[in-house]
């Protein structure tokens, strides 16, 4: 285990904490206070600041903070404020003031899609080589998502003893694991050609992505981000609701989420990590795509069946599987996409792309859920993940390692 490795999978904790607490904590605690299925799908909407960084993302790019660097000073602002803002939500009654609840969640996504922007912006500078590629993004990946353990956990069980407010607290405590990481790490400095203006850092990035790849092949990229994780999104945007629906405890859903998911994650992502060396980023998007469209109808199977805990922990460990083998292959596809030089506002563009699904999608899903119920609609989303496995016959054709654009063939769209 490298270091380079080592700083991907803390600063993937620090990333995906923000993310899980909104996505689990927080819709528990709505779900907890009698808040209807509708108004938290709704409520998903507070994380539309990770659908829109794409368009602040010039500014990391361009400017640099009078401390630690230009990826680490913004780290470290992020990190503080991420903290503050968690700590701060359970002091507010969801029931009586939903809208400054959903005020406060929007500004902690904000701070949280801020963060991602230079993590993300510093991994790819960090990471050098197609082997290094592979493997510390799926590293960064896996653990992104362990860090979902501690509000999908550990906070829920918590959440059983304590006061929510307490809880809030210990979930932001936990954030200081990336500001001690951020302190520790040095500046990566590969391509030190800082845009000179912020307008260049906004045309700049987009210029080289259609000069290298061409516009058909650009537009065709863009689709599959959109669409290649969009039935797993909507599948598990209000999964914390549907296990209390089923009528499990907190307190099950914790341990459960955490015996079952833990290690056919850590297994998934670092097998997944490792085929992709062997066999390429093209035919793991395949492979690993289509264990991530069948485990979705796991939850079908749960709907069907009930309050059967056994199967709750199979349905979990599926999942976890399917999403740490398909998000390894996946995330190494949008960092062989993204050039070095302007890797701040292309992995926002990309990844913003990708967080589509799980906002605007995931608005829609209680009331989906509402109209034709829990086994139904997770049919729906089998059929909905099936258009992002067929673009991939475009984008990353399974007999070729590097897709090759397809209006301008003589391009390498793997180099910077």
């Amino acid at each position: 285990m490298t270091r380079r490795m080592l700083v991907c999978m803390f600063l993937g904790f620090a990333s995906g904490l923000p993310l899980f607490f909104l996505l689990q904590l927080v819709q528990a605690w709505l779900k907890d206070s009698d808040v209807g299925l509708t108004e938290i799908g709704l409520f998903s909407l507070a994380q539309l600041p990770y659908t829109w960084k794409f368009f602040w993302s010039p500014l990391a790019e361009r400017y640099s903070l009078p401390w630690l660097g230009r990826r680490r000073g913004w780290m470290l602002v992020t990190q503080v404020v991420l903290v503050c803002l968690m700590a701060s939500l359970g002091l507010f009654d969801p029931a009586m003031n939903l809208w400054l609840v959903f005020g406060v969640a929007l500004i902690l996504s904000f701070a949280s899609a801020s963060q991602d922007i230079v993590i993300d912006a510093y991994r790819r500078e960090l990471l050098v080589t197609d082997e290094e590629l592979a493997l510390g993004n799926s590293l960064h990946v896996q653990v992104y998502r362990l860090a979902g353990f501690v509000p999908g956990s550990l906070g829920l069980i918590l959440a059983d003893y304590l006061p929510w407010e307490s809880v809030f607290f210990v979930m932001a405590a936990f954030m200081c694991v990336g500001i001690v990481t951020t302190l520790v790490i040095r500046e990566v400095v590969t391509h030190p050609q800082i845009p000179r203006t912020l307008k260049q850092a906004t045309v700049e990035p987009l210029r080289e992505y259609l000069g290298r790849r061409g516009w058909r092949s650009a537009v065709l990229v863009l689709l599959f981000l959109f669409a290649y994780k969009l039935g797993d999104s909507m599948a598990t945007a209000l999964s914390t609701s549907f296990y209390l629906d089923l009528g499990f405890s907190m307190t099950q859903i914790g341990i459960i989420a955490k015996n079952a998911g833990v290690w056919p994650m850590i297994f998934g992502g670092l097998m997944g990590g490792l085929l992709i060396v062997k066999i390429g980023i093209n035919k793991g998007l395949w492979l690993f795509g289509v264990v991530q469209l069948a485990t979705i109808l796991g939850f079908a199977w749960l709907a069907e069946v009930g309050n059967e805990p056994w199967v709750l922990a199979a349905v979990i460990a599926a999942e976890y599987l399917g999403v740490g083998l398909g998000t390894a292959a996946f995330v190494a596809f949008i960092a062989r996409e993204t050039s070095p030089r302007f890797a701040a506002t292309q992995f926002a563009l990309f990844t913003a792309i990708t967080a589509l699904p799980r906002t605007f999608a995931a608005a829609t899903t209680g009331a989906v859920v509402e109209a034709v119920g829990w086994t139904n609609f997770f049919y729906l989303c089998t059929c909905l993940a099936v258009p992002g496995m067929l673009l991939l016959v475009w984008v990353a054709p399974f007999k070729t390692s590097v897709a090759p654009p397809p209006t301008a063939p003589s391009e390498n769209p793997s180099s910077p």
